[in-house]
């Protein structure tokens, strides 16, 4: 700053992060008496007290303090030799538990110290670790050309330059959500020794279109497989059952195959090993059919065909055989790598070969589990039971659950009361591939959650907790990631990938959009069709979109009710149409809009500063003379001095002599206020311009 210039005291205040009634105590305490903050003192007192309000900062955050700057014999004069005032003697009190600091006591003349913060970090999480007042780091983000509020979240990086300035070392602590079960998890499975996991039995699922017979063949293996009998025992329960072949045990998901499938997967959960796909030999393949082979191949499991009602005189399996070809399921009799094994649920044919082909690929999958290990499982369906409070349906997937375990799941948690099996009998324990009902959990817990044993009630309440905070700083961190981000991003991961379900009204229309969707070349995007099929939208489709991130695509159909209030539950774009070169542009629209759109910044125009006006009410406002272009309202600014840039913010006012203006043109003079800036000169240059979003190129 110029010698001559004079700071008005509450300038300086808002520059050093000071109230005002601090700096004038401060003013005073060095001998530098002014009347209000509405004063003016000489540029030279000004660097005065930012010397010393900087050494004093730095001696607290363990900075050695900075030799001070020769002053003139005048204003050396007027410091009194007393000690110097601390605006920081009063601590401001972090708002946040999140922060952690770590420093030894040699650590300030050893190195900076270090700040332990959980992401993601606000202003105000920042400003409580770094004991400064929030106005002033604002400041200096400002001066970085960060321009946030106190609740706005920053991003790594910017936290990491702030806190160099203030000669401390950021360290990120990993996230509440990445600590809790997820963790506990991890750790467990790698503590788990090879040699310590014994075989456990096979969980599988029945999958089909409605009426081919998936309830039936469960049902003649129940009727077959009686606890009297020779063969062994089966045990009903909710979700699931267990049966018992000769020595060996199944077991049996009961859930409606598409849902519970879905649901889990769409959580990062496989509860199943294997596959039944059912399909009736009089039938052959249907639209469920086909969901169900997809969400099969989605779910990467071993698939087996039970070609059902083979005692029709109907049943045309060579039908069968090709639909299965035509959607990639091959027989191993033609060369593939599935089984298709003829039954009938009525007659029991085939039902033994069914239940050895399902032991023989649990066998060649090598199932394991260790009943040592701490109890993981995986929820199938949870309720509130009247008398009983919440219950979950839990099927164990490595360890033993006893009675008295303390256990979290997701932002539940508990000690287990009672263990009851599928006969209601309570029991003290279940092993691994076992299906069981826990009471005790504090709340009803999602379907397709991960529940663990923890050590103690304390440490399952206060990770139950730290998830419940973990999904609200998840939801304040929202933002949208920038141009940069996202090719940094793509650049070390996949292709970003659009994905369709389509349903339409004919067959022939469906091969058609297929094809031509196929044909949509990019290089920066990809798009699949995960699942196809003829007739409307149905609750099927809406599961599996949601599952899979996809978006449901119709031609020439409809959508009933219950669909769309599902949809509309489970956030998934439903989206109808009956001309196809309507329905693929939207597409292609689509895929554009999974890449980021290019930013460019369009020239508007360029003013310079000729004066500088002083207002009580709104601060200082630079008297301008537009050059070039226009200048317009809202429009972005930068300010430059010397050719160099001090500023980038906004256009907050406009002004023609007393009048409010929406934009000046060259050769015009004017009044502009400038967003949260007011640090300028005359002569310095403010140019602007506005940015301009263009659609990517696929």
């Amino acid at each position: 700053m110029p010698a001559g210039d004079k700071v008005r005291v509450y300038d300086l205040a808002r520059e050093l992060g000071l109230t005002n009634k601090e700096l004038l105590a401060l003013l005073e305490k060095e001998g530098f008496a002014v009347k209000s903050h509405s004063s003016n003192i000489e540029a030279e007192v000004a660097n005065i007290i930012r010397d010393l309000v900087i050494a004093e900062r730095q001696q607290k955050n363990g900075k050695p303090k900075a030799p001070e700057k020769s002053e003139s014999k005048e204003s050396a004069s007027k410091k009194p030799s007393s000690t110097v005032f601390n605006p920081l003697e009063k601590p401001i009190k972090p708002v946040t538990p999140k922060v952690e600091e770590t420093a030894s006591a040699g650590e300030a003349s050893e190195g900076p110290r270090e700040l332990h913060l959980k992401t993601p970090i606000t202003v105000r999480d920042l400003s409580a670790g770094l004991n400064v007042r929030p106005n002033e780091l604002i400041t200096r983000l400002m001066g970085m050309n960060v321009f946030a509020a106190i609740n706005q979240v920053l991003d790594e990086d910017v936290v990491t330059k702030v806190c160099d300035l203030y000669n401390v070392k950021f360290v990120r602590l990993r996230r509440d959500r990445q600590t809790t079960v997820e963790e506990k998890v991890e750790k467990e499975e790698e503590n788990t020794a090879p040699e310590n996991r014994v075989p456990r039995p096979p969980v599988v699922v029945f999958m089909g279109h409605v009426d081919h017979g998936k309830t039936s063949i469960q049902d003649y293996i129940r009727k077959t497989h009686v606890t009297q009998g020779e063969s062994g025992g089966i045990t009903q329960h909710i979700g699931a059952s267990v049966a018992t072949v000769g020595k060996q045990t199944i077991t049996f998901l009961d859930t409606p195959g598409h849902e519970a499938f879905t649901a889990m997967r769409a959580r990062g959960a496989n509860a199943t090993d294997i596959a039944v796909l059912v399909v009736a030999a009089d039938d052959g393949v249907m639209p469920q059919t086909i969901e169900a082979i997809n969400h099969a191949k989605a779910a990467n499991v071993p698939i087996i065909v039970a070609m059902n009602k083979m005692d029709l005189p109907q049943a045309n399996p060579n039908k069968v055989m090709v639909g299965l070809q035509q959607h990639g399921i091959l027989s191993e009799d033609l060369g593939g790598d599935v089984a298709i094994i003829p039954v009938s649920a009525k007659t029991g044919l085939g039902i033994p070969d069914l239940l050895e082909r399902i032991l023989l690929e649990a066998e060649m999958l090598e199932l394991t589990a260790d009943p040592d290990a701490n109890f993981k499982g995986l929820v199938i369906e949870a309720q509130m039971e009247q008398g009983m409070g919440p219950t979950a349906s839990v099927l164990v997937q490595n360890g033993t659950l006893r009675v008295g375990d303390v256990l979290l799941c997701g932002k539940c948690w508990g000690r287990v009361k009672a263990l009851v099996d599928g006969q209601g009998r309570r029991i003290a324990k279940a092993l691994p591939s076992t299906p069981i009902r826990i009471m005790g959990l504090n709340a009803v817990p999602e379907a397709g959650d991960t529940i663990v044993k923890c050590e103690n009630e304390r440490e399952a309440k206060e990770r139950a907790e730290q998830a419940v905070q973990a999904e609200k700083d998840e939801a304040l961190g929202t933002r949208q990631v920038s141009l940069e981000d996202f090719f940094n991003q793509t650049s070390q991961e996949e292709l970003p990938e659009l994905k369709l379900i389509l349903k339409t009204d004919v067959r022939g229309s469906l091969e058609a959009i297929v094809d031509s969707i196929a044909k949509i070349k990019s290089e920066r995007v990809k798009c699949s069709v995960i699942h196809s099929g003829v007739g409307e939208v149905t609750e099927n489709d809406v599961i599996l979109a949601a599952a899979s991130n996809a978006i449901i695509v119709g031609f020439h159909v409809r959508t009933s009710g219950s669909v769309n209030k599902l949809a509309k539950q489970k956030g998934v774009e439903i989206r109808l149409y009956a001309i196809i070169y309507e329905l693929l542009e939207q597409v292609e629209n689509a895929m554009r809009g999974k890449l980021a759109p290019e930013i460019k910044e369009k020239y508007l125009g360029r003013a310079e500063i000729i004066q500088i006006f002083e207002n009580s009410k709104v601060g200082r406002i630079c008297g301008c003379r537009v050059t070039d272009g226009l200048i317009r309202v809202n429009a972005k600014a930068k300010v430059f001095r010397d050719k160099e840039l001090i500023y980038h913010g906004q256009i907050q006012n406009l002004k023609h002599f007393k009048d409010d203006v929406r934009e000046m043109k060259s050769g015009l003079e004017c009044g502009i206020k400038l967003d949260n800036f007011e640090d300028f000169i005359e002569h310095d240059v403010i140019e602007v311009y506005e940015s301009v979003s263009i659609a990517p190129e696929l």
